[in-house]
């Protein structure tokens, strides 16, 4: 379809190498993962016109579902902030919250039947009233195609509240980039999944990482509209089929969607070179994120 979802080859290449180096030195996953997503982040930060700096001193506010509840990746990127610009005080306010989607859609039974996905639009305006953020990061797509197979309905209301939500931010005066889901991994959980051709889908179809791609390629495209979009999806398929080459049973997330264990970036230098600063060594681990329950739904 065109879309510029994944790396070079050449890229691919360095991120297994890197995953080597990495492991050999035994550096812990918190830095693993801040490497892979600099790595993604940094050089479309600069395209988007966006710099780390703004990041450091401006009030951002990060919006996702249950991964950026987390607050892994958040943790790290305000770590990170906060060595490299010791003078300034990052006000990174992560609202993530579990389930949520921008589509507004929600599969039958959604939590034993309990409640529906909650929608980012019933609380969007509250929100941006509440914390009149300067930089909005949003990262949704996992949970908007509710884990069934593709279908131009639920494509159509992804790319509806996406619109909804980029231009509701940028209506404020705030900066928005948005952030292409992770990848949907279907090996560690098969036993729970589900083939193609059914109609409803109590658990998750097995092929669901295409529609993450396909809806990842959508928001990449929408850059050619002006938006600022961090391509996370495309480096991490491609860096997970690279390490199953050589390691059929090598996971990114034990339940297919949550807890990232063992990400690593491609050539730690080539990050920090894009930051327009010297590559350093960082202590680790960087930030040690707050511990939430874990969900015992598998799906955020």
């Amino acid at each position: 379809m065109g879309f510029d979802v994944f790396p070079s080859s050449k890229q691919a290449d360095a991120m297994t190498s890197t995953a080597s180096m990495l492991n050999r030195f035994r550096i812990r996953r918190p830095m693993k993962w801040l490497l892979l997503f600099l790595v993604c982040v940094s050089p479309l930060l600069a395209r988007a016109g966006v710099s780390l700096e703004a990041l450091a001193t401006q009030r951002t506010l990060v919006l996702g579902d249950s991964i950026t509840y987390g607050g892994h990746y958040v943790a790290d990127i305000e770590a990170y902030l906060r060595l490299h610009f010791p003078d300034a005080s990052p006000q990174w306010l992560n609202l993530g919250l579990p389930s949520e989607t921008v589509s507004g859609l929600s599969e039958p039974g959604h939590a034993g039947g309990a409640f529906p996905r909650p929608d980012l639009h019933e609380r969007l305006d509250r929100t941006l009233e509440a914390i009149q953020p300067e930089i909005v990061l949003a990262c949704y797509g996992m949970n908007c195609g509710i884990y069934y197979p593709y279908h131009e309905t639920r494509f159509e209301a992804f790319k509806v509240g996406m619109r909804r939500l980029h231009e509701r931010v940028k209506a404020t005066g705030a900066h928005i980039i948005h952030v292409t889901p992770p990848v949907f991994d279907a090996q560690p959980i098969a036993a729970r999944t589900l083939p193609a051709g059914l109609e409803t889908y109590p658990q998750a179809y097995a092929g669901y990482d295409e529609v993450l791609t396909l809806y990842s390629g959508w928001l990449v495209a929408m850059r050619a509209e002006g938006w600022e979009v961090i391509d996370l999806h495309g480096p991490m398929k491609a860096h997970l089929e690279n390490q199953r080459r050589e390691k059929p049973n090598y996971l990114l997330a034990g339940d297919g969607v949550h807890r990232i264990r063992q990400l690593t970036g491609w050539r730690p230098n080539e990050s920090f070179r894009h930051l327009g600063r010297p590559h350093q060594r960082l202590p680790g681990p960087l930030h040690k994120p707050c511990q939430r329950h874990a969900l015992k739904h598998p799906m955020n």
